[in-house]
């Protein structure tokens, strides 16, 4: 029952992250039909909120027992948790525009030896030589997989800027929802977490694209951080129908209930290691569909990445003792 349990989780977690993994994709593609980085976000959040909102409803009027709901405490905290969620979203999508899909996702995955990091401050404890050694390798492979010896790839610092902001964002919320209020359902949870990432998505809207539209000052201080107005123009609806749904379905919907159905099966270290198959999907998706390039140092350094995600994650001796003690 075990076995079959791991297996499960294995399966979902793969899977989830290999659906993610597509989603910067759809969105280049997205960039390359005229739309902005405000209606992809706001169409992906928007219709991933309703789709989980039905789905909560389902569930509540299906289930045998009564659902556990959040108290106000937990309601405020997923909320800020949440905005780091479309944080992610927005700053991701923001470095797309500037550089390739196969580089972006190589600086989100710099959250691998970032939340070591992180983990160290809160734990007030330096990380184990393994973990160190993993966090050199990410950073060889990174400097592989960007292609910096050579540089046959033009890296604009755009976009190297916001794929590391994605990064740092993307460590934060893989905090927030493996702590934050565990006792409640999917569907429920991520309800609340996306609202809270839809208030900056819907505030980047107001302030990249509808406010300069209608207020000279909003104009002039938008026009302090770039000097490209192509994006200050109404919306347009046609993206809901076109991409969002599938955004929607492969960023909001998918990819969280599968992670938090696979990862208590899987476990968060092994369930980790799987997760890693969203870069080279994502690599493949974008060589196949996109037509980047993708050059053969640069598949070492991914392959150099994923190697040091499963070294980081591996059980250490004293925990695989105990394992076979029980």
């Amino acid at each position: 029952m075990k076995k079959k349990n791991i297996l499960k989780g294995v399966l979902f977690v793969g899977i989830g992250a290999s659906i993610y993994g597509m989603l910067a994709t759809f969105v280049k593609m997205a960039y390359h039909d005229g739309y902005t980085t405000s209606e992809v976000t706001t169409s992906q959040f928007l219709l991933g909120l309703i789709g989980l909102l039905i789905l909560n409803f389902i569930q509540t009027i299906t289930s045998k027992q009564k659902l556990s709901s959040p108290n106000s405490k937990e309601l405020k905290m997923l909320m800020i948790a949440g905005t780091s969620l479309g944080c992610t979203s927005l700053f991701y999508y923001i470095a797309v525009q500037y550089i390739n899909v196969s580089i972006a996702i190589v600086l989100l995955m710099q959250s691998v030896w970032f939340s070591v990091v992180v983990e160290s401050i809160i734990a007030k404890k330096l990380p184990n030589a393994r973990k160190v050694v993993s966090v050199i390798i990410v950073l060889v492979g990174t400097i592989l997989a960007t292609n910096l010896i050579n540089m046959d790839i033009e890296l604009d610092w755009h976009g190297i800027f916001w794929g590391l902001m994605a990064a740092a964002s993307y460590t934060m919320t893989m905090f927030t929802s493996n702590t934050l209020a565990t006792h409640l359902p999917v569907f429920r949870k991520s309800i609340i977490m996306l609202c809270g990432g839809a208030v900056v998505v819907i505030a980047f809207l107001f302030f990249a694209q509808i406010g300069p539209m209608y207020f000279g000052e909003l104009r002039s201080l938008y026009l302090n951080f770039t000097e490209n107005t192509e994006h200050i123009h109404s919306f347009n609806y046609s993206i809901f129908w076109t991409y969002g749904f599938v955004l929607a379905l492969f960023g909001t919907i998918i990819p969280p209930i599968l992670f938090n159905i696979g990862f208590p099966n899987a476990g968060l270290g092994l369930g980790s290691i799987v997760s890693s198959l969203e870069l080279p999907v994502s690599v493949t998706m974008a060589f196949v569909l996109l037509g980047e390039k993708v050059l053969l140092v640069q598949w070492v350094g991914i392959i150099l990445i994923l190697f040091a995600i499963v070294l980081m994650n591996l059980p250490a001796k004293k925990e695989l003792k105990g394992v076979e003690v029980a």
